[in-house]
Order: C-alpha cells, then sequence, then structure tokens
C-alpha cells in the first residue's frame, strides 16, 4: 500500500479544512459535554439518590451505536453539524459525569468541613476547594472524551458530516488508499496533541500537585 504524495500537495487545503472541521466538531461536543455533566455530577455527588439514576442513564445512552444515535437525531436536527456535535455530546457524557462524581467524592472530607467551620458558603467550597480539588480527575476524563470525540466525529460522515471521514469514504469507494491513510493519520495526530495540549493545562492548572511531589 503506497502513498501518493502528489495527492497530499495538491488537497492541502482541503485536508486543512477537513481537519479543522473534524477538530471543531469533538471540541464542541466536549465543550456541552461539560457544560452537562458538571451541574449534573454535583447532583450527584450532593443527592445520593440520584447518584444511581444518572449515572446508569448516562452508561445507557453509552451503548446505543452511535450511527444510531446520529439516525435518531436526523429527524430533529437534520444533515447538519448540530446532529453530529449533539451526538458526540452524548458519548461524552458517560466519561465526563462519572469523572466529575469521582473527582468530587476524592476530595477529603476533612478538607470540605475545615472550609465549612471557616464560614465559607457551600457555592464558594464547590468553586475553591471541591472542584480545584477534583481537577485532576476530572481532567482525566475530559482527556478521554476528547480522543473519544476525535475518534467518533469520523462516524458521522454516514450523516454527511465527520470532517476527516470524509477521506476514508472517499478513498474506499474510489479504491484509493491514500486519502484512507491520510485520515487515519492526522486523525491520530490530533488525538496525539489534544491529549498533549490538555495534559500541558491540567500541569498549569494544578500547581499544588507539582509542590506534593516535590515534598
Amino acid at each position: 500500500m503506497t502513498v501518493d504524495w502528489s495527492w497530499i500537495a495538491d488537497h492541502t487545503d482541503d485536508l486543512t479544512t477537513l481537519t479543522l472541521s473534524h477538530l471543531q466538531a469533538a471540541l464542541s461536543a466536549v465543550f456541552f459535554g461539560l457544560l452537562i455533566s458538571l451541574p449534573l455530577a454535583v447532583l450527584a455527588h450532593r443527592v445520593r439518590p440520584l447518584r444511581g439514576l444518572l449515572l446508569g442513564l448516562s452508561n445507557v445512552l453509552f451503548t446505543i451505536p452511535s450511527i444510531a444515535v446520529f439516525v435518531l437525531l436526523l429527524p430533529v436536527s437534520g444533515l447538519t453539524r448540530t446532529t453530529t456535535v449533539t451526538g458526540l455530546t452524548i458519548y461524552t457524557l458517560v466519561v465526563l459525569l462519572r469523572n466529575t462524581v469521582e473527582g468530587l467524592d476524592s476530595v477529603p472530607v476533612r478538607t470540605k468541613e475545615a472550609a465549612k467551620a471557616m464560614g465559607t458558603r457551600p457555592l464558594r467550597t464547590l468553586l475553591t476547594v471541591e472542584l480545584p480539588l477534583a481537577l485532576p480527575v476530572i481532567m482525566a476524563g475530559v482527556r478521554i472524551a476528547t480522543v473519544m470525540s476525535i475518534s467518533l466525529v469520523s462516524v458521522a460522515t454516514y450523516i454527511g458530516d465527520g470532517g476527516l471521514g470524509q477521506l476514508f469514504t472517499d478513498g474506499f469507494q474510489r479504491n484509493f488508499p491514500t486519502p484512507v491513510i491520510v485520515g487515519v493519520v492526522l486523525t491520530l495526530l490530533l488525538a496525539l496533541v489534544a491529549d498533549a495540549l490538555l495534559v500541558a493545562l491540567q500541569y498549569v492548572l494544578t500547581p499544588w500537585t507539582r509542590r506534593r511531589r516535590s515534598a
């Protein structure tokens, strides 16, 4: 299986457009997934009877095949980017919700009691104590959700979207391996770069973990 390098040179603009479209879809899904999962995770952490219900519901949604999710959304949002992002967001919820709940659970009870004893209001305790301390676990979920979303965007090719997934369809239909290889390589690179940037972001946002290791 050989690569036609001239094809790559001739389609640089198209590859750039598809790569940016692919990344935009994946990151949008993670962003909306976080917006939904954060309040739900706080609710599940605070109200224990809801914990099993919310986590169970997210697990059920995750078991639905991705193509089926996109097909079910078609009557609502049609052949649009909205369908792609909505479907991907559903898949991010199981990872983001579970990791956020586990992150909040990992905050030491004594730390929360100390904040309460100092007169800190519950909302401020959540924002300034619990979420920062839970951040490493939450970021682990964000990394998984991001890589997963980048890999799943290609499935949306079946509804006319899909970013780099369009290269797979084009290559298979024409029995021309170069677009397929390029699509795979670019998808892997996107996942690796995104994960590395998230690791760097976590490093910046959690300076206390570095002090703990040096001690």
